[in-house]
């Protein structure tokens, strides 16, 4: 009976699930098993003919999941379970099956193959984010809004801006996704401790043609696991991959309050925001981001403590790795998919940005008078103690900064109303902000062009 969200179907996308799913995974480990077969062939360990019986009944056609069960109930080793299922199903070829392995030599070489999956899958939404952003960041380039720091009016930015921050955000990570995936993605075939003696004078070569067969890297070198310093590593990038996406998140709930109302998640025709306040229109997407990402964060824990083991291996990274490499993925590729969703439905209101720009009336313009003073001879430490008092006094009198500025003197003898009109538009005051955005998107589409070609 299904318990945790991930195996109700809640979250997670079919495609990732389908990777860790367990008869997806008993294939993987017959995979293993066929290439170890085939290897040991190669180099004359065994007969052709046994190695090609074993390949040709490394299938969950004939090694059933059931079966598998069935023995690791009565033998108490989940491993060597699907071991003596291949072995039976092989007849006499059934005696060379896992010859000269240990079984962290199929079962890390198999995670392998499944996390080459779960990196495909990964990479393919981060580009697909990353895309959307590009889009937005091109599309919103001129929407000017008003910038904010410690949740307070600061200075006009346009939404194009954050959205070409976040876009390079993802592209940092796209690269980070990749250089990890050098590290993570290693089989090995080296025996019980590391030494490979299991597998006769020729065990390079075995491990070489095993690792060739099944497109991975063999590791440098081990112990009787491949070491967890690299897994470790895969689930803190994934969960600074989370944050980000917390990061996205949070923001569009805190601009989707009604008393900001600038952006908003799509509200789709007959969804319900509450059940009991029929006004409610919830930024219920984005909530979910945020909480799994304090699940993705969680994993971290557990996967530094897998670094160090005993000796040369023993069983306490195993019970944690069932759950968290295998959940790891599955909830950061739903977040990917959730944010994605989120952006390309996304609801501007350009019209409350404007009237939310105009709330503090001109006073978000302060510095922008500020450095004109400065520049018009000013002393920059006398014009900020000038301005601020007078932004004071707009404050305290609920006046526009433009009456406060042309009523007083010291900025009448320096600055024309004309001159005041200009300094107050915020429109005059975003710097190089589209031309910012102009050279990301221009240093994204390159990138990812590069990226296209190396596939």
């Amino acid at each position: 009976m299904p318990i945790l969200p991930i195996d109700t179907g809640r979250y997670g996308t079919q495609e990732m699930r389908k990777v860790f799913e367990e008869e997806s995974r008993l294939q993987r480990l017959l995979d293993v098993e066929a290439a170890l077969a085939w290897a040991e062939a190669q180099v004359g360990e065994i007969q052709k003919e046994d190695a090609n019986r074993i390949m040709r009944m490394a299938s969950t056609k004939y090694v059933k999941l059931d079966h598998v069960k069935e023995i690791e109930h009565k033998i108490k080793h989940d491993f060597m379970a699907v071991v003596q299922a291949l072995a039976e199903v092989c007849g006499p070829s059934g005696a060379y099956v896992h010859l000269g392995a240990t079984s962290y030599d199929i079962e890390d070489t198999t995670l392998a193959l499944q996390l080459k999956d779960a990196f495909a899958i990964i990479e393919g939404r981060l580009n697909d984010l990353e895309y959307t952003l590009m889009k937005l960041a091109e599309k919103h380039k001129e929407t000017i809004m008003i910038g904010r720091t410690h949740g307070q009016h600061a200075l006009p930015i346009t939404l194009g801006l954050k959205f070409a921050v976040w876009m390079r955000e993802v592209s940092r990570h796209i690269d980070r996704l990749r250089q990890c995936r050098e590290r993570v993605l290693v089989g090995k075939m080296t025996g019980a401790v590391g030494t490979q003696a299991g597998f006769g004078p020729r065990a390079s070569e075995i491990q070489k043609l095993v690792m060739e067969r099944l497109e991975l890297k063999p590791v440098e070198v081990s112990t009787q696991i491949v070491q967890r310093d690299r897994y470790a590593e895969m689930i803190c990038l994934f969960a600074v991959i989370a944050s980000s996406l917390d990061k996205f998140a949070t923001e569009i709930r805190e601009l989707q309050r009604p008393e900001i109302g600038e952006v908003a998640e799509a509200f789709e025709t007959g969804q319900v925001g509450s059940s009991t306040m029929p006004h409610k229109r919830n930024p219920m997407t984005c909530e979910r981001i945020c909480g799994l990402a304090k699940v993705m964060r969680s994993l971290v824990v557990p996967a530094l403590e897998n670094v160090p083991t005993w000796h040369e291996r023993d069983l306490t990274q195993s019970s944690a790795e069932r759950f968290i490499i295998p959940e790891a993925c599955i909830l950061l590729d739903y977040m990917l998919v959730l944010m994605k969703n989120v952006l390309s439905k996304l609801q501007v209101n350009k019209k409350q940005m404007l009237k939310n720009l105009n709330l503090t009336q001109g006073r978000a313009m302060s510095e922008a008078v500020m450095l004109t003073l400065t520049r018009k001879g000013m002393s920059r430490q006398e014009a900020y103690s000038l301005i601020r008092k007078l932004v004071s006094k707009s404050e305290a009198e609920k006046h526009p900064l433009k009456e406060i500025l042309l009523g007083d003197p010291t900025v009448g003898k320096i600055l024309k109303p004309k001159e005041v009109d200009a300094v107050l538009n915020p429109y005059n005051y975003l710097g190089t902000t589209t031309k910012q955005i102009t050279l990301a998107i221009k240093m994204t589409g390159k990138e990812r062009e590069v990226r296209c070609r190396s596939h």
